[in-house]
């Protein structure tokens, strides 16, 4: 999936949400190993899943990439769920995009 930012933010919420979760999904499957089709649950804890520390700062970078959005380290272990995460993701985007400095 490649949306940019833009198309992400101009999206009703729920829309959002779900192309969110769809790039979150794919990068956690990603680097757990796990087939695409694979079930992967929403609300349980990244490190109860099996990622390290490392991984899951690997995740966040990719995931800043696809949504050109910086994401701080604490979210991710204050939101410490894939369900978390993507809500807070949702969240971020659909905040006014800030004015050029200047």
């Amino acid at each position: 999936m490649t949306l940019n930012r833009t198309e992400l933010r101009t999206m009703p919420r729920a829309e959002r949400a779900e192309a969110i979760e769809a790039l979150a999904l794919e990068e956690f499957r990603r680097v757990l190993l796990m087939e695409p089709d694979e079930e992967l649950p929403l609300e349980v804890s990244y490190f109860d899943l099996g990622l390290t520390s490392l991984r899951l700062t690997e995740i966040k970078q990719n995931l800043e990439i696809l949504l050109d959005l910086t994401i701080d380290a604490t979210v991710l272990f204050n939101r410490p769920t894939v369900e978390q995460l993507v809500d807070y993701l949702s969240e971020r985007l659909a905040e006014p995009a800030a004015a050029p400095a200047g």
